[in-house]
């Protein structure tokens, strides 16, 4: 009986994940909060839905009794945080709260299928965020105390991933992370969004080209940092926002240009100092020459990608258990083993939604400190969800970042809240500059209608 209704429960989340995805491009072509708000109710049923049918098809797999717990736990947290957050932000973006809800209950799922201790303490690192994130939407809705914010965590974030250069733990032969006791912190995880901060601060008002220079400093000694702490795929993020930060506040296209080939240099150069660069390299060129050990990761990857089919084998009948780090880095590969291809074709969909939305919220604002700063963190986000989902399938060498809100990782989740949380209040004063010109539109009784 189990094994039939585990069966049936793949073909019913994957049309729940269908659902919801048709949802979510239907709704990026609404502008305003109010025509959004019948999508978010349809978009946070379906989400519902596929999160009690996934964990009812765990608790048959399992018979115990801490799941339905864990199951009632989250729904009364995401029941919460959803009445919180339309409260104290009316005028936010409700189809991003609906994203963010729909990745976070995809990673509890999944970790709660793989690991349920790490899912446990995923869940309880989620509440914490959650409920400290609240705030990050009133910390910048002035802009003189965000430039503020921006310039202190700016200089402070380089600092920090100074000292985990010179004294951070290695992580598969990497610098990434400090310990204090048994809490261990990422640095770069937050320094990104302080980096955009800080290079918004230097293009808001002029674009010469000693600012240009200062900036482009600024930006080669966060990347020079982490470059010598090996950890290359976030060099590779900070390096992608501040070029295309540079783009959109010069207008010259000759920028991309100079930025990609200097990229290439920089991945050529890394590539011939490093040797872990060059292992990874070698196994996405061809994982099979080595698959018992260097190629092993990549390999199997692949295989549970395959296995896995369109629909997948349903949750507990895959093996992603054999791929390292697959509650992390690999994480898709165990979604699409289990729940199956097409679902992770729309979680990948599903994330180009969330990117378009950021694009389009950034490209309408007025003032070109937010402006750029939600350029900035649409590319971190965009370049994050690449360099993770390409290294999985073999599109691009692996460099070893999380999938944000689904990978299990408790810097992720909380720099994902803080990234969210900006947008949110960027999406906010766009809102606000909408309104007011449709006031004065009509009490001047102007014709026509505001169009973002």
């Amino acid at each position: 009986m189990t094994d039939a209704l585990t069966i049936i429960s793949k073909y019913l989340l994957t049309a729940l994940m269908i659902l919801y995805t048709a949802g979510a491009f239907a709704a990026l072509g609404k502008k305003h909060v109010r025509s959004l708000t019948g999508w978010y109710y349809y978009l946070n049923t379906v989400t519902f839905l596929f999160h009690a049918a996934a964990f009812a098809v765990i608790y048959l797999n399992t018979r115990e009794i801490t799941v339905l717990i864990q199951y009632g736990m989250q729904l009364v947290f995401f029941l919460a945080y959803l009445f919180v957050y339309r409260t104290l932000y009316r005028k936010a973006n409700p189809i991003l709260l609906s994203h963010m809800l729909l990745f976070i209950m995809t990673g509890f799922v999944i970790l709660t299928r793989l690991v349920p201790s790490k899912a446990q303490k995923q869940f309880a690192i989620t509440c914490a965020a959650a409920a400290v994130t609240l705030i990050v939407p009133k910390m910048f809705a002035k802009i003189r105390a965000a430039r503020v914010w921006a310039g202190v965590t700016g200089v402070i974030g380089l600092a920090l991933l100074t000292v985990v250069w010179l004294k951070g733990r290695v992580t598969y032969g990497a610098n990434l992370t400090l310990s204090f006791g048994s809490i261990v912190v990422q640095p770069s995880e937050f320094v990104k969004i302080s980096f955009v901060l800080l290079i918004s601060v230097l293009f808001r008002e002029r674009t010469d080209v000693r600012r240009i220079l200062l900036a482009g400093c600024i930006t080669l000694a966060h990347v020079g940092v982490l470059v010598l702490s090996n950890d290359l795929g976030a060099a590779v993020i900070y390096a992608a926002s501040f070029l295309m930060m540079l783009y959109v506040a010069t207008g010259r296209v000759e920028t991309l240009f100079v930025g990609v080939a200097g990229g290439a240099f920089g991945t050529y150069a890394a590539f011939r100092l490093f040797s872990h660069v060059q292992t990874r390299v070698l196994m996405w060129l061809n994982p099979w020459q080595d698959y018992e050990q260097r190629g092993y990761q990549i390999a199997n990857s692949l295989f549970g990608i395959a296995t896995g089919g369109w629909f997948g084998q349903g949750l507990y009948r895959g093996s992603p258990g054999k791929i390292p780090k697959y509650y992390s880095d690999f994480v898709f590969s165990a979604v699409c083993e289990e729940l199956g291809g097409i679902t992770g074709i729309c979680i990948i969909l599903i994330c180009l939604a969330c990117l378009l939305m950021f694009i389009r919220v950034a490209s309408v604002l007025y003032l070109p400190f937010y402006r750029l700063t939600g350029v900035g963190l649409a590319v971190i986000y965009g370049v994050q969800v690449l360099l993770n989902i390409g290294g999985v399938i073999k599109f691009i060498p692996s460099t070893g970042v999380t999938l944000p809100f689904i990978s299990y990782g408790v810097n992720s989740v909380i720099s994902t809240f803080i990234l969210f949380g900006i947008m949110q209040e960027l999406y906010i004063k766009q809102q606000n500059e909408v309104d007011r010109i449709e006031e004065t539109r009509e009490r001047y009784k102007i014709p026509g209608k505001y169009r973002t």
